[in-house]
């Protein structure tokens, strides 16, 4: 996730926190100035709506509108290389940051046997001969 997503969301979650103090409102404040002028102000238009401006995208589907991605949306959110907006409901797509756990390998798996089921033989095939 690049610096504009991280400091939108952190925006979004003081915008819609329950408490407004002076101290909030500082940080705020200083938040949105760390941003672009043209994407603060799509953010704006969706809060004045009371609408979040960032959806998270789990499985290929943005979360506020539940609408799927288009694989080049998906792709450009994963390699980081430009803000997106959704098609469906215009909000600002991030994906989550995943945890750095090693995954441990699977287990190797056992071979398994085939037997096969041999068809009985047809008393005509065995007569046909003489």
């Amino acid at each position: 996730m690049n610096e504009i997503m991280r400091t939108l969301l952190e925006l979004q979650t003081l915008d819609f926190g329950e408490t407004q103090n002076s101290k909030t409102a500082a940080l705020i404040a200083a938040l949105r100035e760390k941003v672009p002028a043209q994407v603060l102000g799509h953010y704006d238009r969706l809060r004045v709506r009371g609408k979040k401006g960032l959806a998270v995208v789990r499985n290929k589907v943005c979360t506020g509108c539940h609408m799927g991605l288009t694989l080049g949306t998906f792709m450009t959110l994963r390699h980081g290389l430009d803000l997106q907006l959704c098609d469906g409901c215009g909000r600002y797509l991030y994906l989550p940051e995943e945890p750095n756990t090693p995954v441990e390998p699977p287990a190797p798996l056992k071979p398994v046997k085939i037997t096969r089921k041999r068809k009985p033989k047809t008393p005509a095939a065995e007569t046909s001969g003489a």
